[in-house]
C-alpha cells in the first residue's frame, strides 16, 4: 500500500483547499510548462450523485491568475465516447463563462486535462496534446494572427485562442521516470512517489497528501472509495469477458451453420435427394431449397 492518497480521492477531498493549491499548480505547471497559479475554484461537475460516478470519476475547475479556465477531469473506467465528453465539457464552459451581451473577444482560454486509467483511443505515447490550428488545402501555410490581432488578445497564434487538450494515459506507463512530468505520471499511476522526484507539486503532495494525515474515519472512506473502484473495474473486466466468450461461442456457431450450408450447396449440385443432405447435414428441408 502507497504512503500517499491518491490523486482522484485528493482532488475530490483535499485540493479544493486554497491550503493545498500549491500541489495543483505544480501538476499544472510540469504539463502545460508555464508558471499556473490558481486563483480560485469555480463549480464544476464533481461530486456526482450516482454511485457508479462518484467512483468512477471526478472534475475539478480551476481558475488561473490570467483568467484562463482549466478543467481536471480523471477517468477511472472505460468510456467508449470520452472524445466527444471531452469537447461537450470545453464547449460548455466557453458558453457558460462568458456573460450574455460580451463580445466574442471575452470567450474565455479552455484547457481540458483528462486523466484516464483505460486504454482511450490507440496509440503508442502516454501523454497526447491536441489544438486547433487552420491549414491551407492549397498552400499548407498555417493561417495567422494579424498584427492588432496579437497585440489585441495578448497571444502569437490562433490556436491560443481555443481550448486545448491534454490525455495522460497513466496506464500506460511502466518504466523509470526521467522528467519531471514522468514523476508525475509515475505518482498518478502508482500512488507512490520516489524520495528523488523534484518535479513541482510532489514535495507539497509529500506533506499534505499522506495517509497518516487523514483521520479514522477519512481513512475508512478512502478505503471504501479504493474498494469501490476495485469492485468496478471487476465488474467491467468481467462483463468484457462474458462477451467475448459469447462472441466466441457465437463466432464458432456461425462457422458451424455456414460449414454446413456449403456442404449442402455442394451435395445439392451433385443431386442428393433433398432429404439425405437434411439428414446429413442438419439443415431443415426449407432451408436447402433456398440454396
Amino acid at each position: 500500500m502507497s504512503n500517499y492518497i491518491r490523486f482522484d480521492w485528493a482532488m475530490k477531498r483535499l485540493l479544493r483547499n486554497k491550503a493545498n493549491f500549491a500541489v495543483l499548480e505544480g501538476f499544472l505547471t510540469t504539463l502545460l510548462r508555464d508558471r499556473i497559479k490558481i486563483q480560485k475554484l469555480l463549480e464544476s461537475e464533481s461530486n456526482q450523485e450516482e454511485e457508479f460516478d462518484k467512483y468512477n470519476r471526478v472534475d475539478l475547475l480551476a481558475e488561473d491568475s490570467k483568467g484562463t479556465l482549466l478543467l481536471i477531469e480523471i477517468q477511472n473506467n472505460n468510456e467508449y465516447a470520452y472524445f466527444q465528453r471531452m469537447l461537450f465539457g470545453t464547449s460548455k464552459l466557453v458558453t457558460e463563462y462568458i456573460n450574455r451581451g460580451e463580445g466574442y473577444d471575452k470567450v474565455r482560454k479552455v484547457y481540458s486535462i483528462n486523466i484516464v486509467y483505460f486504454s482511450l483511443g490507440h496509440g503508442k505515447d502516454i501523454v497526447y496534446h491536441g489544438k486547433t490550428e487552420f491549414r491551407g488545402i492549397h498552400q499548407n501555410d498555417i493561417l495567422e494572427l494579424s498584427p492588432f490581432q496579437r497585440q489585441t488578445f495578448k497571444v502569437d497564434t490562433v490556436s491560443q485562442l481555443y481550448p486545448e487538450y491534454y490525455i495522460l494515459k497513466v496506464n500506460d506507463f511502466n518504466q523509470v521516470a526521467k522528467t519531471p512530468l514522468e514523476e508525475w505520471i509515475y505518482y498518478l499511476n502508482t500512488g507512490e512517489i520516489p524520495d528523488q522526484a523534484q518535479a513541482p507539486g510532489l514535495n507539497a503532495a509529500r506533506e499534505r497528501l499522506k495517509l497518516d494525515r487523514m483521520s479514522k474515519d477519512e481513512l475508512k472512506a478512502y478505503y471504501r472509495h479504493l474498494d469501490n473502484i476495485v469492485i468496478l473495474r471487476d465488474n467491467i473486466n468481467t462483463e468484457r469477458a462474458e462477451g467475448r466468450a459469447e462472441g466466441r461461442a457465437e463466432g464458432l456457431e456461425a462457422g458451424r451453420q455456414e460449414e454446413r450450408r456449403q456442404n449442402a450447396i455442394r451435395m445439392k449440385a451433385k443431386g442428393f435427394p433433398a432429404q439425405d443432405i437434411a439428414d446429413i447435414t442438419g439443415l431443415s428441408p426449407e432451408e436447402i431449397d433456398r440454396l
